[in-house]
């Protein structure tokens, strides 16, 4: 056999080991199909990690049409109201007016039928010309639900718009009288916003009480008023304390209970929102909200009750009661520890002594009482929820 016959024989046995080796290698090298994970807007993300902490003492699922009910203003606050009963005629929108009676800042459709904000002064018996509010439309496509703090100069409202992570967002700026316009909105973040329509956030700041709406976990024609706390200063949850979860849980509001802390700042606010009752600074053409002798009690962010008939489960009803009471006998407490307290600042040494004493007493039974209702208001809350779920 000649070297070219060895040669031919040779390529017709290696070629088809070669073209399967090909095709094996080509199997191990085939891709899998890449499956993009949708990434969250970091804006989002970064909102959620500086949530605020703030204490929410209460939460009223109404009809979205007349959520302004559930408001309760004081007098040196000034005035809630639709443009509709303002105005008189049938228009879109919402107005703020000043605890003067002399400015308001209002909403009104533009030609695309977008709420934009405007504001007029009264001079003598009439209302000037209305005039758009300048400075607010950077990023922001439409605005709406505004409120002014007495001071004049910090302005709130909601908006939509690039720099909304959801529909109407509420919004923070403030009034430069030097330019007569107003500085660049901030988004005040989360847990005021969300992804849904957060808006109409109004501070009562003679009584420290806050209010804002929002449509979150709502069906559509309803939405959710959030009562709060102002905070002085701006105080976000520390990582270090608090986990991821607990944190995101705070910043979309999953639990109004879990903001309380000890329970003692929102008895207070309670107590406050009490002596308001019928006292309401909001104008609106709609039934008032009703409000019970008993501090209202929060079962979820969607049901309150304020008797003890209003409850399904007996044995929460039963609870209720020695709730009730045992929130009495703090309040006592409370009050005769604060003219303790009066009377030790005047006495001198001897009564002092005596006082000092009885205070301490006084103030550990305080402590047992505050555990005590943390208590029963757990136990309530977990008996009745085991009735209505």
């Amino acid at each position: 056999m000649n070297l070219r016959k060895v040669a031919i024989l040779t390529l017709v046995v290696l070629l088809p080991l070669s073209l399967c080796a090909q095709k094996r290698k080509k199997r191990v090298l085939k891709k899998e199909p890449v499956i993009e994970v949708p990434q969250e807007d970091p804006r989002i993300t970064n909102m959620r990690e500086m949530t605020q902490q703030i204490i929410i003492i209460d939460s009223v699922v109404t009809d979205k049409e007349h959520f302004l009910t559930v408001f309760r203003l004081s007098s040196e606050t000034g005035t809630l109201t639709t443009c509709q009963e303002f105005f008189g005629k049938s228009v879109e929108g919402y107005l703020f007016r000043n605890e003067m009676g002399n400015k308001i800042y209002f909403s009104l459709p533009d030609d695309s039928l977008r709420q934009q904000l405007y504001t007029s002064d009264k001079l003598g018996n009439e209302w000037s010309q209305a005039v758009p509010l300048q400075g607010i439309s950077e990023g922001i496509s439409e605005a709406s639900f505004p409120f002014m703090l007495t001071d004049g100069v910090t302005f709130y409202f909601a908006g939509k718009g690039e720099e909304s992570i959801g529909g109407y967002d509420i919004f923070l700026t403030r009034y430069d009288s030097r330019s007569n316009r107003f500085l660049k909105p901030e988004n005040i973040g989360m847990p005021f916003n969300s992804e849904a329509n957060d808006y109409m956030f109004a501070i009562d700041e003679t009584n420290r009480i806050g209010y804002f709406v929002s449509d979150r976990r709502q069906p559509e024609d309803k939405v959710c008023v959030y009562v709060f706390i102002p905070a002085d200063s701006r105080k976000t949850y520390d990582s270090s304390v608090y986990t991821e979860q607990q944190i995101s849980d705070f910043a979309n509001i999953t639990s109004i209970a879990d903001t309380w802390g000890d329970g003692k700042e929102r008895e207070k606010a309670l107590a406050r929102m009490s002596s308001m009752n019928g006292k309401s600074n909001v104008s609106v053409d709609s039934p008032r909200r009703h409000t019970g002798a008993n501090p209202v009690f929060v079962v979820s962010d969607a049901l309150t009750y304020s008797d003890a008939s209003d409850f399904r489960s007996p044995k929460a009803a039963s609870l209720y009661k020695q709730l009730i009471s045992a929130r009495k006998l703090q309040q006592d407490l409370e009050d005769r520890l604060g003219k303790s307290r009066d009377y030790y600042a005047k006495a001198d040494s001897a009564e002092r002594q005596a006082l000092r004493q009885d205070m301490l007493r006084s103030e550990e039974e305080l402590q047992r009482l505050n555990t005590r209702v943390k208590t029963l208001e757990k136990q309530i809350r977990n008996e009745e929820v085991k009735v209505i779920n």
